[in-house]
């Protein structure tokens, strides 16, 4: 789950990292109030949860208080990559004399929390490191030592902070560590902490991706979560427990198991297919579960073929299959299925899929193939 930007610096400020004093309005008049209370210039600065919103108009200076609302009033209802503009945060404007880069995030292969710093702020890290990977400087965080001060100043060492600010800085780094800790974050990110004219640290732009799974530790969390920023086919694969990513393809995937599931994408595109999503329905799924699952499936008009890969081990073949028909005929299906199921009963559920007259194969490079051809109108 993705916090807003809003949202993000309130955590930031809560563990002594120091943010502008913004404020989020849904209309013209309440960012001019805004403008108002702050006094002076102001940025007006489009809150959803996608990148380049600068580069697409969504950030906008303004000198005064009316002009703050003639630029809430372009930016409200705007489009950005497919998402509408419902607010903005008006924060007061910063004098900027450097940006930096500073993030935290989770590297598996070490198993510890990185910071990571460069002194290329306000790009896009992907960038950097892609581009100039020698900007960007690392520390892994022991996970019951916390963040110590010379990882820090190590971090500030390395992008040549001024030594007069390395001391507010350990300070941000920390604070940062314990947002992304306490929040059971994926990902946090300062883009840009900025120094100002004034020689201060002020984390401008701020970023929280939670990990959708300990959000049951965090119900505060939860209440920010914005159903409008999240791809409907994914909420409602939430409700009913199922594990869904909308990807680009036309070949609808339903699989049981997080490790069969990609390795089913993965020959997808073997064969010269695109998978339209990455959809594990777990263990043990009934069959109103199922049906949920192919009804997501459908629901993306892109879909020119459905795959249904199951191994029956807890998920029971025959419950699967019933499923699948339940789903079918409560639905206007128009696309091919092709459906492998092996496993427990088997043959029971390979009856009622033959009843039924679907295509089936006996492997998955069998049923890859077929889904592929389908999708192509070369099968049905």
């Amino acid at each position: 789950m993705n916090l807003h930007e809003y949202q993000s610096k309130r955590v930031f400020a809560q563990h002594g990292i120091p943010v502008p004093q913004g404020e989020v309005a849904t209309t013209p008049a309440e960012a001019r109030d805004i403008a108002v209370r702050l006094g002076g210039a102001v940025v007006v600065k489009s809150q959803v949860l996608v990148g380049g919103r600068g580069k697409a108009g969504g950030i906008k200076l303004a000198q005064n208080a009316s002009e703050a609302e003639q630029r809430a009033d372009e930016i409200l209802g705007m489009t950005i990559k497919g998402l509408t503009v419902k607010r903005v945060l008006v924060d007061p404007a910063a004098d900027i004399r450097k940006e930096i880069y500073l993030g935290a995030v989770l590297d598996r292969a070490n198993r510890r929390v990185v910071l990571m710093a460069s002194s290329e702020g306000g790009v896009d890290i992907e960038e950097v490191a892609a581009k100039t990977p020698e900007k960007i400087v690392k520390v892994a965080v022991h996970p019951f030592l916390g963040l110590r001060p010379h990882q820090a100043r190590i971090l500030a060492d390395g992008i040549g902070l001024p030594k007069e600010l390395i001391g507010d800085f350990v300070k941000i780094a920390q604070g940062l560590h314990k947002a992304f800790t306490s929040t059971d974050a994926s990902l946090a990110e300062i883009n840009p902490l900025v120094i100002t004219g004034d020689n201060k640290l002020i984390a401008l732009d701020g970023k929280i991706s939670v990990d959708d799974n300990a959000l049951f530790r965090h119900p505060e969390l939860v209440e920010l979560r914005d159903p409008d920023e999240e791809d409907a086919s994914e909420r409602e694969a939430h409700r009913y427990g199922l594990s869904y990513i909308h990807l680009d393809g036309q070949i609808g995937c339903m699989v049981n198991g997080a490790g069969l599931a990609m390795a089913t994408m993965d020959i997808v595109k073997l064969y010269g297919g695109e998978p339209a999503n990455f959809l594990d329905i777990g263990g043990g799924a009934q069959s109103d579960k199922v049906a949920a699952a192919l009804r997501i499936i459908l629901s993306d008009t892109r879909v020119k073929a459905v795959l249904i890969n199951i191994f029956g081990g807890i998920t029971r073949c025959d419950e699967v299959a019933r499923g699948v028909l339940e789903a079918i005929n409560s639905l206007e299906v128009k696309v091919p299925f092709v459906v492998r199921l092996v496993g427990t009963n088997e043959e029971e559920g390979r009856r009622i899929l033959a009843e039924a007259k679907l295509i089936t194969a006996t492997s998955l490079a069998d049923a890859a193939q077929k889904a592929v051809a389908a999708a192509k109108g070369e099968l049905s």
